[in-house]
C-alpha cells in the first residue's frame, strides 16, 4: 500500500487546510511588498488559461497552487473547507476571507503579516479593509448582514469605528470543523441533544420510516423545507422512526424539546441560526418534541421559519399557516411485534420465562425502547424469572401516571375481603376476563372483530366503608397490577376541553402501564348529562360524552365508585362490563370482618367478636374502631380488650353523629 493510499482524512484534510492557508498568507506577503495582490485565484488556474509569472511573487504563488493541487489529491473524501464551501455557497472572497480569520488562529505568522500588510504593527488582526485590498476577487458585499460568513456567523466582527477596521475573527466552533474536528456548538448542549436508535425498528414502524424517507429524498430540493409530522402514542418509537428516516438521506438526528424553545424573539432567533449552522456542518435534521402543553407561539414560529429537514413529534396534529407537512401515525407495535421484540431482547432467557411473553403483551403496551428497558431492568435483577419481567414492566410505566394520579400500595388480598358470595364471584369474574384478555382478543380474534370496547370497566356501587376502594385493592393485588386512585382535583377544570385533556393523558399512560384505575365518587365526574341551558350546561355535556367515548375504548381495567348509583348517567351503564353492589353488611358478615380485622401481631384479650357484630356499622367504620382502640390499649401498655373497643366505639359514633343504642353495646361496655 502506497503512502498516499494510508493517509487518514484527518491528515490529509489538516494538509489541505495548510496549503490553503500558506497560498492567502502568500498573498498577504506579496501585497505587504508590493501593493494590491495580482496572483492567480483558484478559479484562475482551473481554468486552464496559460498566464506566465511576472515576478517571483507569482511564482511563489504558482507553487503554493501546486500545493494545494496535490493536497487535494490525496484527500480520500470531501475536505471540511470545501464541505464548508459547498453548504454556505461561499465565494472564492468569502472563502480566502475566512481562510485568513482562521490563518490568525492556527498560524502564528499571521499577525505580524497583518500588520505590515497594513502599514501599522498594531493593526495585527483581519480586516474587511486588509482583505479587500490583498485578495483576490474582492467583493465589498461578503460582509453584509445576509451574506453567508455573517448569516451564518462563520465570522465575527467586533466593535469598530468603521466596518473597514473592525477586527474580524472565525467562529470557533466553525473553526475547529476547518480542522477535522466536528461537535454540536457548546450553545446548543443541553437544549439539542443527539439520538441514535440502539435497536431495530418493528416492520410496521420501518414502513413508516421508508415512508417519511421516500418523501423528504423528493421535498429536499423543494423551495420550502419538508417538513414530517410525527403524530400517535409511541414517543419512543417517533424519535427510532425519524433516526431510521434521516438514515436514508444520509442524515443523522438531533433532539429538542418544545418547552426549551426561547419565547424572545431574539433568543429564538439565534437558536435557529445556530442550529441552521449545525445542521448544515453536521449533516443532520432536527426532531422537536412537543408536549401537550408546549405549542405556544413561540414554538409554532420556530417551526414555521427553521430551514433544513425538521420532525415535529405531537400527539394528534398541529395547524400550521406557512408550511405544509406530510403527517404519519406512529402507533405501539402490534401484539404479534411485541411478541417478537421481546423474545429478541430476551435472547436465550426468554426460555426461562416461557409463556410470560403473551401474558406480558396482553397487560402493557409496550414500544420497542421500552421492551429492551423492561429487559434490562429485569436482567438486573439476582435471577430473571416471570415475576421479575411483570415487576420490570409495571415500574417502567409508573412515572407517567405518578405525576397524573395517587398510587395506592394494595395490600388487601381476598381473605381480607368480607362479601355475600355472588359478590365475590363476580370479582373473581373481573380478575379473570383481565387475565385471559389477550387470548380472546388475540388469538381468538375478538378485537378484528370489533375494536370498540376491548377494556374491562366495572361500577362498585354502595354506602361508605362497604368495601368498595378494598375490592379494587383485592383485584389489583391478584392480578399483580398498580392501583391509581385519580384524583378529581387534578383532572378536573373550569377551563373548557381541559378536564378532556387531562383525562386523555390519565387513560393513555394507564393503557402503556396496564394499570387499574379507580374513580373514587365516580359520580362527580361521569354524572347524569342535563338540559342544555346555557353554554355551561353544554359543555358539562360534553365533558361528559368524551368520557362515555374514553371508557369504551380504553383497553384496561376501569373501576368507578359511588354511593349514588342513580347519579351516574345511564349512558355509562351499558358500557360497564360489571356492576357491583356492596350491601350493608349483616350481623355475620360484621362478626366475620371483626375476625379478621386484627393482624395476628395485634394482642388481644377476651374478645366477643358476636358481641361486636351487634354494632350496625360498616366495614370501614368497623376498621376505624379497631385501629383507635389500638393505639389506646398501646398507650395503656395493654392488649386490645373490649373497654379499648367500647371506648373507640364511642369516639366513632360521635364522629357520625349516630347514637350508641344500648341494644348495640350492653353488656361489654
Amino acid at each position: 500500500m502506497s503512502e498516499a493510499a494510508s493517509i487518514t482524512w484527518h491528515e490529509a484534510n489538516q494538509c489541505y487546510l495548510m496549503a490553503r492557508l500558506h497560498l492567502v498568507r502568500q498573498a498577504l506577503e506579496f501585497h505587504a511588498e508590493s501593493g494590491p495582490a495580482r496572483f492567480r485565484s483558484v478559479s484562475q488556474s482551473e481554468s486552464g488559461t496559460e498566464q506566465q509569472p511576472a515576478s517571483s511573487g507569482e511564482a511563489n504563488f504558482a507553487e503554493a497552487q501546486r500545493l494545494i493541487d496535490q493536497a487535494a489529491a490525496a484527500l480520500p473524501a470531501q475536505s471540511a473547507l470545501d464541505r464548508m464551501i459547498e453548504a454556505f455557497s461561499l465565494s472564492p472572497f468569502e472563502r480566502d476571507l475566512l481562510l485568513l480569520c482562521a490563518g490568525m488562529e492556527l498560524d502564528g505568522s499571521f499577525a505580524s503579516l497583518c500588520g505590515n500588510a497594513q502599514g501599522d504593527a498594531h493593526a495585527n488582526f483581519a480586516t474587511l479593509s486588509l482583505a479587500l485590498a490583498a485578495l483576490p476577487e474582492a467583493h465589498w458585499t461578503a460582509l453584509t448582514p445576509a451574506a453567508p460568513l455573517r448569516r451564518w456567523r462563520l465570522i465575527e466582527v467586533a466593535r469598530g469605528d468603521t466596518l473597514l477596521q473592525s477586527q474580524l475573527r472565525i467562529d470557533e466552533r466553525v473553526l475547529h470543523f476547518l480542522a477535522g474536528v466536528s461537535y454540536l456548538d457548546e450553545r446548543l448542549k443541553g437544549l439539542v441533544e443527539p439520538f441514535t436508535p440502539v435497536h431495530d425498528l418493528p416492520q410496521s414502524q420501518l414502513q413508516l420510516a421508508e415512508r417519511i424517507g421516500d418523501f423528504l429524498t423528493l421535498e429536499k430540493h423543494a423551495s420550502v423545507w419538508p417538513l414530517a409530522l410525527l403524530c400517535g402514542n409511541d414517543q419512543a418509537g417517533k424519535r427510532s422512526v425519524a433516526a431510521y428516516a434521516c438514515s436514508k438521506l444520509g442524515l443523522r438526528l438531533h433532539v429538542i424539546q418544545g418547552a426549551d424553545v426561547p419565547q424572545s424573539v431574539a433568543e429564538r432567533e439565534a437558536l435557529a441560526r445556530l442550529w441552521e449552522r449545525e445542521a448544515l456542518l453536521l449533516g443532520s435534521a432536527l426532531l422537536l418534541e412537543q408536549g401537550e402543553q408546549d405549542t405556544t407561539p413561540a414554538t409554532i414560529s420556530l417551526i414555521e421559519g427553521l430551514h433544513g429537514v425538521l420532525f415535529v413529534s405531537v400527539r394528534d396534529s398541529l395547524k400550521l399557516l406557512q408550511r405544509s407537512a406530510f403527517r404519519v401515525d406512529v402507533r405501539k407495535p402490534t401484539s404479534v411485534e411485541q411478541q417478537s421484540l421481546w423474545r429478541v431482547a430476551l435472547g436465550p432467557a426468554a426460555s426461562q420465562v416461557n409463556g410470560e411473553v403473551e401474558r406480558v403483551v396482553a397487560q402493557f403496551s409496550l414500544g420497542a425502547a421500552e421492551i429492551y428497558a423492561a429487559t434490562e431492568q429485569a436482567r438486573g435483577e439476582e435471577v430473571l424469572t416471570a415475576g421479575t419481567l411483570w415487576n420490570a414492566c409495571r415500574v417502567l410505566a409508573r412515572p407517567r401516571l405518578d405525576d397524573l394520579a395517587q398510587r395506592i400500595p394494595p395490600a388487601a388480598s381476598w381473605s381480607d375481603l368480607v362479601l355475600p358470595e355472588p359478590q365475590r364471584r363476580t370479582l373473581r369474574d373481573i380478575a379473570a376476563q383481565l387475565r385471559q384478555r389477550g387470548k380472546v382478543y388475540e388469538t381468538w380474534g375478538f378485537a378484528t372483530k370489533d375494536g370498540r370496547g376491548l377494556g374491562i370497566s366495572a361500577l362498585f356501587t354502595g354506602g361508605s366503608g362497604t368495601g368498595k376502594t378494598m375490592a379494587a385493592e383485592v383485584l389489583a393485588n391478584d392480578l399483580q397490577l398498580d392501583l391509581y386512585k385519580i384524583d378529581l382535583s387534578q383532572v378536573v377544570s373550569k377551563y373548557i376541553g381541559e378536564t378532556e385533556k387531562n383525562m386523555r393523558r390519565v387513560f393513555e399512560a394507564a393503557e402503556e402501564g396496564g394499570a387499574v384505575l379507580l374513580f373514587d365518587e365516580a359520580d362527580a365526574l361521569f354524572g347524569k348529562r342535563s338540559e342544555v341551558k346555557d353554554s355551561h350546561d353544554r359543555y358539562a355535556n360534553i365533558e361528559v360524552s368524551y368520557l362515555l367515548q374514553r371508557m369504551e375504548a380504553y383497553r384496561g381495567l376501569a373501576i368507578l365508585t359511588t354511593n349514588l348509583k342513580s347519579a351516574v348517567d345511564n349512558a355509562f351503564m351499558r358500557r360497564l362490563r360489571f356492576i357491583v353492589q356492596f350491601p350493608f353488611p349483616d350481623a355475620v358478615h360484621r362478626a366475620e370482618i371483626w375476625r379478621r380485622i386484627f393482624p395476628p401481631e395485634t394482642p388481644t384479650s377476651k374478645i366477643e367478636f358476636s358481641i361486636l357484630a351487634r354494632l350496625s356499622i360498616p366495614g370501614g367504620s368497623i376498621r376505624n374502631i379497631a385501629l383507635n382502640a389500638a393505639f389506646l390499649a398501646a398507650s395503656a401498655g395493654e392488649p386490645v380488650t373490649m373497654r379499648h373497643l367500647a371506648e373507640a366505639a364511642r369516639s366513632e359514633y360521635a364522629k357520625l353523629e349516630k347514637p350508641l343504642t344500648e341494644t348495640e353495646i350492653g353488656g361489654w361496655a
